[in-house]
């Protein structure tokens, strides 16, 4: 009984160390770099985390509808490296991004850059594949 005891708590532990790897993911099997994307909104969260920063913005769509859409960016570090801060982007500032959008067709997309209201244009240092 303690031999099996054991033996679940450790099978637990490993899994609780790798499944966290599985969420990290290739570009490709998100993002689709044939569907090209570009909106303007009103940014309602900017989340610094890894492997991942991500903006959320309100955008109005073309029927005056507002659609929340998700924009993922390259790591927090790598954006500090870039002249990034976490003051950079808040809510409530309206921005542009352009990039590409989620081969799901959600409201999704992985950052190229971002325009701020400034003109000031800044690199998303997404994880999409360089272009030849």
């Amino acid at each position: 009984m303690a031999k099996t005891i054991t033996q679940r708590l450790a099978t637990l532990l490993l899994l609780s160390i790798t499944v966290p790897s599985f969420a990290h993911h290739s570009f490709a099997a998100v993002f689709d770099v044939s569907k090209s994307v570009e909106v303007s909104g009103t940014v309602t969260e900017v989340e610094w985390m890894n492997p991942h920063a991500w903006i959320h913005l309100d955008v109005e769509g073309d029927d005056g509808n507002v659609e929340a859409w998700s924009f993922e960016l390259g790591s927090p570090n790598g954006l500090i490296r870039r002249g990034w801060s976490r003051a950079t982007i808040k809510p409530g500032d309206v921005i542009s991004i352009s990039g590409y959008r989620a081969r799901d067709g959600s409201m999704r997309g992985n950052v190229v850059a971002v325009t701020l209201a400034t003109g000031q244009r800044l690199d998303g240092i997404s994880s999409r594949p360089k272009q030849k």
